[in-house]
């Protein structure tokens, strides 16, 4: 008998905290923020919707290009600010968007460290000789990148969380690139040498792109914090942006763009992190059943 009223007091006491719970819950804002990480899932899938179209386009067009651009950058802004505060996605506009702003004005101008280059005018308003669009592409792919390299890596390598960071966004430019160049974007004046399968786009290029995700990583690691505000999954989007991109660029130069060996390519150097990291995330689902 005296074990029942214990259930009961422990009960309330189990209900108490649950309600007490939640009322702090939606007192801090839990409930908008569960709407806010709903936004973000929702333009990352008007965003694979517009990528699907773009194909059936003849090359696309520069409003599906914008399209898709904007919506996965504003994806992933979201996301950052919902998992991490508005700081945050305030530290990767600046770092990844304003760090790809300088890093191509340089390069366009100078030559440096890509090797030299030109825009064609046909993306849209520029800003310092660089199409607006391109700083928001360095947005868009820095966040996915620096998440999946910190699911591999772990949490206390900094430098080699960097260095694979820094390897998965450039790894995609090896897709973006020759897709760019071929719809006529922009154009280099010395192709060569390439990487084999890959060709039209100096070796310069990806050089240099590593070398400025490098710095970038370090600094989106060094200021964006690795432990999410709140509960996980929260780096869901970002690593679901990261395999879809390597899923979709693979299929899309093997079939609707004319370049299966850069699908061929590309899927080697891209999925040396995309792979693992696929390996990764059947793990933890199949682990979670």
């Amino acid at each position: 008998m005296s074990a029942s009223p214990g259930r009961t007091v422990l009960g309330r006491t189990v209900l108490g905290r649950t309600v007490l719970g939640n009322r702090r819950a939606m007192a801090t804002g839990d409930g908008p923020r569960r709407w806010t990480r709903v936004v973000a899932w929702v333009l990352f899938g008007a965003t694979v919707i517009v990528q699907i179209i773009f194909p059936y386009t003849d090359g696309g067009t520069l409003s599906l290009t914008v399209a898709s651009v904007l919506l996965l950058t504003a994806a992933v802004i979201v996301d950052v600010g919902v998992t991490r505060g508005p700081g945050a996605a305030m530290i990767l506009v600046v770092v990844a968007g304003g760090g790809g702003l300088l890093a191509e004005t340089i390069g366009v101008h100078t030559g440096l460290p890509f090797g030299t280059y030109s825009y064609s005018g046909t993306l849209g308003p520029e800003v310092l000789g660089v199409p607006a669009l391109v700083p928001c592409a360095w947005i868009m792919m820095a966040w996915p990148a620096l998440a999946a390299a910190r699911r591999l890596v772990g949490t206390r390598r900094r430098w080699a969380t960097a260095a694979v960071a820094a390897l998965a966004l450039t790894s995609w430019d090896v897709f973006l690139d020759p897709q760019m160049v071929d719809q006529g974007h922009w154009e280099w004046r010395y192709p060569t040498p390439a990487i084999p399968g890959v060709e039209g786009i100096p070796v310069t290029n990806f050089v240099g792109w590593m070398l400025v995700s490098l710095v970038m990583m370090v600094l989106l690691d060094r200021f964006i914090s690795r432990g999410p505000s709140t509960p996980p999954p929260a780096d869901a989007l970002p690593i679901a942006v990261y395999l879809w991109t390597y899923v979709s660029s693979v299929l899309a130069h093997a079939v609707f763009f004319g370049r299966p060996p850069v699908a061929l390519v590309g899927g080697l150097i891209m999925g040396v992190v995309a792979v693992p990291l696929a390996i990764n995330v059947i793990r933890e689902v199949r682990d979670a059943r």
